[in-house]
């Protein structure tokens, strides 16, 4: 859960470069936070394990998700250490660079998943990104695995993982780049679904921004078309996509009606400034763009 600190600015600087900016806009964001909401927004009934500090930005994440319909009764306050924080500048074409100082983020803990161990008996879906501690995403995955849970795994932000945690894995998220750090080198689309076989993974989702996203899900692969439409602000739409696609996946769609359906939520998140307050509820998708 972080406090996005956003600056917009006609264009991103270069490295040395100063370049002046909007006012400071701060709203809610972090990855699970962000895609919590995407799911509840939607009707998910979603619950976060996630620590924040007792300040000012924990209030404002705490408040934003439950508007959004995020069960937070097991989100942690500390005493003495920042809420999570991202540095966020966005350019005219809503492209965006994104710097994230981890604070409460970074005391996530093993035995915060086992406090919480109830939620496995009652979940449909774990979702998981990398912005805690991989002790703790390990943790959490293998325990969903024991109880049959399926898990999603957004490795995101890229890192190198054990293969373990893969093994736990039941879909994996990743975009292009996050697949080429996955993989050693970079992977054509054609040959991801054999290059992720080798990793042990049999069903995946590789997103590919407004061009949409490509399906593998067993033999099968399948490209699912990006929508169109006049991007404001990128921040967040991927997590729009991940919380959509674990609501549907929920819900029984299979992998491809599953990314049908997270692409648009992540292109309707792409018109409106910020992450969560950007995204759609299930009204709002109706009424959203098509293609």
């Amino acid at each position: 859960m972080n406090a996005d600190l956003t600056v917009r600015t006609p264009r991103l600087p270069h490295g040395g470069e100063t370049v002046t900016g909007s006012e400071l806009e701060i709203n809610p964001g972090g990855k699970s936070s962000n895609q919590a909401a995407a799911a509840a927004l939607l009707g998910a009934d979603v619950a976060l394990v996630a620590q924040v500090g007792a300040d000012a930005h924990g209030d404002l994440l705490l408040e934003e998700a439950r508007r959004a319909g995020v069960d937070v009764d097991r989100v942690g306050r500390l005493s003495g250490v920042a809420t999570g924080t991202a540095m966020i500048a966005v350019d005219d074409a809503g492209e965006n660079f994104i710097i994230i100082s981890p604070g409460a983020n970074g005391r996530m803990a093993v035995h915060h998943v086992h406090e919480h161990a109830e939620l496995f008996d009652q979940a449909g879906l774990l979702c998981l990104c990398l912005e805690v501690g991989q002790d703790v995403v390990l943790a959490a995955a293998q325990q969903a695995a024991r109880r049959g849970v399926p898990v999603l795994l957004n490795l995101s932000p890229s890192a190198p993982v054990p293969d373990e945690l893969l093994r736990a894995t039941e879909v994996l998220l990743v975009n292009e780049h996050e697949l080429a750090d996955l993989a050693g080198s970079a992977v054509p689309l054609d040959q991801a679904a054999e290059t992720l076989a080798g990793k042990g993974i049999r069903r995946a989702v590789i997103t590919l921004g407004a061009e949409g996203a490509l399906v593998i899900d067993g033999d099968h692969s399948e490209r699912v078309a990006g929508v169109r439409v006049e991007a404001v602000d990128t921040t967040g739409c991927g997590d729009a996509f991940t919380g959509a696609l674990a609501h549907r996946l929920v819900e029984g769609d299979d992998l491809v009606a599953a990314a049908r359906v997270a692409v648009r939520v992540a292109g309707i998140a792409a018109t409106k400034p910020g992450a969560q307050r950007s995204y759609p509820t299930a009204d709002e998708l109706t009424a959203g763009p098509e293609d």
